[in-house]
């Protein structure tokens, strides 16, 4: 069970480079353990009830948009938009809250995002909890948006209506291309009808059991829906600005750091194979392989086993 909802007992903004605000919330506990919770996208901003997984009591619970999205400022700016970016704001955030060492928490793309900031600095993590890993190579994204790829084979009938906007692409790159053009036109319906098919493609294939009458399209702003479809966009492609089997290729560098993966049996948004090849590459790592789950976080299983992630990081740094 969640913990119950809290709210911040502080709320700001960081002025980052290049006129690049970014907005962060801290809750829980002042002089807690610090966690860092990592939102996924890129794009989809610090969603609500994002200290929920971890005690209040214990942890510091650190969350924050990143650039172009949420509070943060200027939205949907692309121009000094990279990943490099991010992994450059997160330590400004750190140091600015005077954290030395954090236990970082991720999902999606926050996966991506979390072990690169490890990569980038061990010194500074103590422990990652990675739900849905994203290693961002070329087949992970040909997975998620290709033509051929695994979603689009095990959805076909919703990814005909992801494409239906830009009619046909035969490769990522021709998708991604289309989907850009369409973000960027005169035509408001166009643009809005783009940015409902991108959103919507990830919210109908992320959840293993999807009721007929599901619906949280009605009920999301279409800023929140442009974000994650422009952001999204522009980092898939790009590689997310980062070259082919960085992560594993430098997973040694945190060797040390202890790290929890979990990891729906039936995601069909980041396949398991990702996690399985991270943990087997990463020494100190254990995978929770979840029976009856896809990616989303609200799935039972998932958010269980997030939190008993949450409390066994806790007694270990304790």
């Amino acid at each position: 069970m969640l913990y119950p909802e809290i709210e911040p007992y502080h709320t700001g903004f960081l002025d980052i480079t290049n006129n690049h605000r970014m907005h962060f919330q801290l809750a829980g506990n002042p002089n807690g353990l610090p966690v860092l919770f990592l939102h996924g996208g890129p794009g989809a901003g610090l969603p609500p009830g994002f200290a929920r997984f971890f005690d209040p009591n214990v942890f510091n619970i650190i969350g924050c948009d990143q650039r172009g999205c949420g509070l943060s400022s200027p939205q949907n700016q692309l121009q000094h938009n990279t990943t490099a970016h991010l992994i450059s704001d997160l330590h400004s955030l750190r140091a600015h809250l005077k954290v030395d060492k954090w236990t970082v928490f991720g999902g999606s793309w926050g996966t991506t995002l979390g072990l690169l900031l490890a990569i980038d600095d061990p010194t500074t993590v103590q422990a990652l909890i990675l739900r849905g890993t994203f290693l961002s190579r070329e087949r992970d994204i040909e997975w998620f948006l290709g033509p051929n790829g695994g979603a689009a084979k095990l959805f076909p009938d919703q990814y005909s209506r992801f494409i239906e906007p830009i009619q046909a692409a035969q490769s990522v790159t021709e998708l991604c291309q289309k989907f850009i053009m369409l973000f960027n036109c005169d035509n408001e319906l166009k643009r809005t009808q783009a940015v409902k098919a991108w959103y919507q493609w990830e919210e109908r294939i992320s959840r293993l059991s999807m009721p007929n009458n599901y619906s949280t399209f009605s009920n999301t702003p279409l800023t929140t829906m442009a974000n994650i479809a422009i952001l999204e966009c522009h980092y898939l492609a790009n590689n997310c600005f980062i070259t082919e089997n960085f992560i594993l290729d430098n997973i040694q560098k945190i060797a040390h750091i202890p790290g929890i993966i979990i990891h729906g049996r039936y995601d069909t948004v980041c396949s398991i194979d990702q996690s399985y090849e991270l943990h087997k590459r990463w020494e100190n790592s254990e995978l929770n392989i979840i029976p009856s789950a896809g990616h989303s976080t609200s799935e039972p299983g998932i958010s269980s086993a997030l939190i008993q992630a949450s409390r066994q990081v806790a007694k270990y740094l304790k």
